[in-house]
């Protein structure tokens, strides 16, 4: 009689880490989107003086590569052509008097632009 093993291995880590703040946005923005939207997604298009910029847009369709993060309020998306440029990161949504928006803390930037619209890798 042989004897097999298993092994357990742990989930995988999400490539980007949602605060609480981030996630209550997250359902905030789901609770409000478009007839059709599926989920909210993180993207790194090129744009800028640095090179890539933080994008967060509604999605209406799973893309086959995307990581899909399932949060209490709805769906997070990271595009797969970025997921290298977040690895590690995370992800925070801060409100103030005078800004509102999602910020970014990624150990794979190695500089922004000054007016922090940007950054590269």
């Amino acid at each position: 009689m042989t004897e097999t093993t298993t092994t357990t291995r742990p989930a995988p880590k999400a490539a980007v880490i949602l605060t609480p703040s981030a996630e209550a946005r997250i359902a905030e923005l789901m609770s409000k989107a478009p007839e059709g939207a599926i989920g909210v997604k993180l993207s790194t298009p090129r744009r800028g003086c640095s090179g890539l910029a933080y994008s967060v847009d509604y999605v209406t369709t799973e893309a086959k590569f995307d990581e899909k993060i399932v949060t209490p309020g709805g769906v997070f998306y990271i595009d797969g052509a970025s997921v290298l440029y977040l690895i590690g990161s995370t992800m925070e949504w801060r409100e103030d008097d005078f800004t509102a928006g999602f910020v970014f803390e990624n150990p794979n930037a190695k500089g922004a632009c000054g007016c922090g619209e940007s950054f590269m890798v």
